[in-house]
């Protein structure tokens, strides 16, 4: 019993032994090989992290780079690049963060515009604003590929900017103040403030766009109120005190101021002392007299087109062709009153006429 006892053991022995080799053979051939791979795999795979990490820190995402170009000094309009800077916030665009805005003036000298345009190019923006005809023509003139958007032309078709309003066609696109029917209300709402009106001398510039078709509209105007009208030609600053003292000369009752030009914006508070200084009821196509000194205005709203054009640089950095973003026009229109100034001429604004005024100076 004890012999078959040991034989049964060492046959136990045996096959404990061959079932030892047989697995590590399998580990061996088969679970050594799968762990060494999930080794090799976790190993490439956080190689190619610690890689990825650097090369996405080496290419961020780019900040859009717009060019702002005007003609007269930036400190002669900040409420208009505030508006436009508005406009942006309310698209979720942050200054230094997801947008950079390049402000450049040419300071009322056209000679400026080829340096500062090529100023622009050099940094390469990715759209440029320009705040009138003036600017947009010599941007116009320095690209045809880098999209422009107008925030105050008169007649942009007129002034071969745009093919149509409808479809610009090319590189240019935007706002347009063209509205020249509201020329023919200044004439109405003098007369309501000036009830003894019977002669203005109009202050144009024969050569802004649309001048000649404003003129026509108030000459209408004049006609059917039974006013005579005078026209007196502004073309630079330094012809503004003669021109006042012309329309003195002529017994005017009242001026018209419709004169274009960066510089005549940035000089408006000295227009607004000589009116004071002539004792002439005046009003003009902008609020921006007035909140120099000036008595009373009735046109588009400025400062609503800047707003309105950071739609367009929105509306281009997101992809669309200026060539197929229409044109709009002026849809908000206000009249503004100046009691100081009414007060400092001598006179007496009508109740009904202050009922219709969008603000009052007082």
């Amino acid at each position: 019993m004890t012999a078959v006892r040991n034989q049964r053991a060492e046959i136990n022995r045996r096959d404990a032994e061959c079932a030892e080799r047989f697995l590590c053979g399998l580990y061996a051939s088969v679970v050594k090989p799968l762990s060494d791979l999930r080794l090799l795999i976790s190993g490439l795979c956080a190689l190619l992290l610690a890689f990825s990490v650097p090369i996405e820190a080496q290419q961020p995402t780019k900040v859009p780079r717009i060019g702002w170009l005007t003609g007269a000094p930036l400190s002669g309009n900040p409420e208009r690049r505030e508006a436009f800077r508005q406009g942006l916030r309310d698209l979720g665009y942050v200054k230094g963060k997801n947008i950079v805005i390049e402000w450049r003036a040419a300071d009322g000298k056209r000679d400026r515009y080829p340096a500062l345009l090529a100023e622009l190019l050099r940094l390469k923006v990715d759209v440029i604003v320009c705040d009138s005809a003036g600017s947009t023509r010599h941007a116009k003139e320095a690209t045809s590929t880098i999209p422009i958007v107008m925030t105050n032309d008169g007649d942009p078709v007129g002034q071969g900017f745009v093919a149509s309003l409808a479809r610009p066609g090319g590189n240019i696109t935007g706002l347009s103040t063209l509205s020249p029917e509201i020329s023919g209300k200044r004439p109405e709402l003098l007369k309501e403030s000036v009830p003894r009106l019977s002669r203005v001398t109009v202050f144009g510039t024969s050569t802004s766009a649309i001048n000649a078709q404003e003129l026509r509209e108030v000459k209408l105007a004049a006609g059917a109120l039974g006013v005579k009208l005078q026209y007196l030609d502004v073309l630079a600053p330094k012809d503004i005190e003669t021109a006042f003292r012309t329309a003195a000369k002529e017994r005017s009752d009242a001026v018209l101021m419709n004169v274009s030009g960066a510089l005549m914006s940035f000089q408006r508070k000295e227009i607004a002392e000589l009116a004071v200084k002539s004792r002439f009821p005046v009003t003009y196509h902008r609020r921006e007299y007035v909140e120099a000194g000036g008595l009373m205005s009735y046109g588009v709203s400025q400062p609503d087109l800047d707003r309105r054009a950071a739609t367009y640089v929105d509306k281009i950095l997101k992809g669309a062709k200026p060539a197929d973003l229409p044109v709009e026009q002026s849809v908000k229109f206000e009249f503004i009153v100046n009691l100081k100034a009414a007060k400092q001429i001598g006179l007496t604004i009508p109740p009904n006429v202050l009922a219709r005024a969008d603000k009052i100076i007082r």
